[in-house]
């Protein structure tokens, strides 16, 4: 097996799960819908275009900092005389290892994902449109399963971002059960607009410990 993993940090990200009329909910971490709209959209697919061989993929999510949810509120303008507050909630300052699994047989798709990401055909945004990535996005391929490329790849928090915690830190891990799991509702069959259809998948969540990235000792940095 091998994994495609991707970094997805931004100011503000929204990944909306459960989100009905005027209020816009975010989850704590991206969906699997989440995830599959933006490999599309790198691709260039267009919302009525199947996503099938996408679904089929296995993903996963290590939270690597854990952001905050904030509320925003906009003001629609229906006509002249009529408006309405929404409420719109992001997650600020978060960010994730995404990993995208796939056979042996299959990695030429992790290939192209790859050039998609890094050459995207539509722009790229982490659930919503008012929230592009920052950073580098591609990691890179590992020849390995999901689980172990989460639980091996280093910790992406910048080094200033570090706090007493910086030598063994636990992360959480939120990964597509091969076979049961707890059910969720983020498995896009449709983007079209006009017939947006999700169905259920199952996911499981523990806990890993990533590598920390060794630097250099630098004797004036104290200076």
């Amino acid at each position: 097996m091998s994994t495609l993993l991707l970094r997805f940090a931004a100011p503000l990200q929204a990944w909306g799960t459960e989100s009905k009329y005027d209020i816009r909910k975010t989850d704590r971490e991206p969906s699997k819908s989440g995830i599959v709209g933006f490999l599309a959209a790198a691709l260039g697919r267009r919302r009525d275009e199947s996503v099938e061989d996408l679904n089929a993929l296995r993903v996963g999510v290590r939270v690597d900092q854990e952001g905050k949810i904030i509320q925003d509120f906009h003001m629609v303008h229906k006509d002249e005389k009529t408006s309405y507050l929404t409420r719109r909630y992001y997650l600020s300052d978060a960010i994730f290892v995404v990993g995208v699994e796939a056979q042996d047989e299959d990695i030429d798709i992790l290939n192209e994902l790859e050039y998609a990401v890094k050459n995207p055909v539509y722009p790229l945004f982490l659930g919503r449109r008012s929230c592009p990535p920052c950073g580098p996005i591609v990691l890179g391929i590992r020849e390995c399963n999901l689980e172990e490329a989460l639980d091996t790849e280093v910790w992406q928090v910048p080094e200033w971002r570090r706090k007493e915690n910086e030598e063994s830190p636990f992360l959480r891990k939120i990964v597509e059960s091969k076979s049961g799991g707890v059910a969720r509702r983020d498995l896009p069959i449709s983007f079209s607009p006009y017939h947006r259809e999700y169905g259920y998948r199952g996911v499981e969540e523990g806990i890993c410990c990533p590598q920390i990235k060794e630097t250099e000792h630098d004797p004036m940095k104290e200076l």
